[in-house]
């Protein structure tokens, strides 16, 4: 029996895998984006080598992996009946981790996040009728607590129907969860809600750089039109993953949604921006709250310029709600798994920045490897041909 995994190619589902890897012994049934199997073993490789090196990946995939090309949009993921059946049959729990985070496209939310989990739901469902399920997790956020400002919320106090919405990502997250508790009443479940994702607080290295880019933006402005004192709630990658690995694995959790976010520890901006401006040797920005209506025109202008400030300011309006709610969300649960607190954004944040503007704010990700002008190809049997 194995674990079925969504999102594997992407930034925090490879830290899902890494996890499973080094501390597990389960095998793994990855959903791969892919027209050939050495399509998606390179995608594979793309994304855990942030991890991994090569023969350690290839250890793994050929020992605990099995892939299904397909797509989480379509019907039975557009597996043949052979392959859907198969996958039905041999898993035993579900991490559904794939998502779109286009906060600006209604349509890819709508399929990717509402589409997309309904076939991982059916999946489930017939599992579960087929031999059990041990346990249903998936992967939220915290942005389905809609519109909030100057806040801390719990987990139970999130979801709130009354309550609009800042875009199409959390409105059809939100959504997401309503089918997993409608859907799945008899199935063991968990849903975690990571706050903002943000680097990893082992290492400078990241392949995710859209919010890297944006606080790279706010990093460069003499002026922020922010409240010093409010707080940001951010939380490194590599203590989510860990803790949706250990909590998806645990026998009996303790509660049934997770916040995996700083909560109440959460650092202000004036925190972040003081110890930022001490290693780094930059001035501190003057903050005037006042100035958010001429910002919020010059990050339009900026938007339309090319390079990488452009870009940060397209991102900036992306995620300017986020920014500015003064939110953040209670994590005494997922502390009281882990038994202990995320790290601080401001102890590894600027190492963060140094390794992202160094590679222009992208991943020097290194091909699959060759012999002899020859692609390795992985057989079943583990040996390069």
């Amino acid at each position: 029996m194995a674990i079925f995994l969504t999102g594997s190619t992407g930034y925090l589902g490879s830290y899902l895998v890494a996890g499973l890897f080094t501390g597990h012994a389960d095998r793994l049934n990855l959903l791969v984006r892919a027209r050939t199997e050495q399509e998606a073993r390179e995608r594979l490789w793309q994304s855990l080598q942030l991890h991994f090196t090569f023969p350690e990946f290839l250890e793994h995939l050929n020992s605990r992996v099995r892939i299904f090309r397909g797509d989480l949009t379509s019907e039975r993921f557009g597996l043949s009946d052979d392959d859907y059946r198969a996958l039905v049959d041999s898993t035993d729990s579900i991490l559904h981790c794939a998502a779109s985070l286009n906060r600006k496209s209604e349509k890819q939310c709508l399929n990717v996040n509402l589409r997309g989990s309904l076939e991982v739901i059916q999946l489930a469902r017939r599992a579960q009728n087929r031999h059990g399920l041990r346990r249903y997790s998936h992967v939220s956020t915290v942005a389905v607590a809609g519109k909030r400002q100057n806040e801390v919320v719990t987990e139970d106090a999130s979801i709130d129907w009354n309550r609009s919405d800042y875009d199409p990502y959390s409105r059809t997250k939100k959504f997401c969860e309503h089918m997993v508790h409608q859907l799945l009443p008899d199935v063991t479940r968990t849903i975690f809600r990571p706050a903002i994702v943000l680097g990893d607080s082992r290492r400078p290295e990241t392949s995710q750089f859209d919010m890297v880019q944006a606080f790279d933006t706010l990093a460069r402005f003499p002026v922020l039109p922010l409240r010093p004192n409010d707080k940001i709630d951010i939380v490194p990658a590599n203590y989510v993953g860990a803790a949706i690995v250990k909590i998806h694995q645990m026998e009996k959790p303790n509660y049934v949604i997770y916040h995996l976010s700083s909560g109440t520890g959460a650092q202000t901006y004036k925190e972040l921006t003081d110890a930022l401006a001490e290693v780094g040797g930059w001035s501190k920005p003057s903050y005037q709250p006042w100035l958010g209506g001429p910002f919020s025109k010059t990050v339009n202008w900026l938007a339309f310029k090319g390079g990488p400030v452009g870009y940060g300011a397209s991102l900036l309006k992306v995620f300017w709600p986020y920014l500015d709610w003064n939110t953040v969300f209670d994590n005494s649960r997922v502390v009281q798994e882990m038994g202990e607190a995320p790290a601080k954004f401001s102890s590894y944040a600027y190492p963060l920045l140094q390794f992202s503007r160094a590679n222009k704010f992208k991943y020097p990700a290194k091909p699959w490897p060759t012999d002899r002008g020859k692609s390795v190809v992985v057989t079943a049997s583990g040996a390069g041909a």
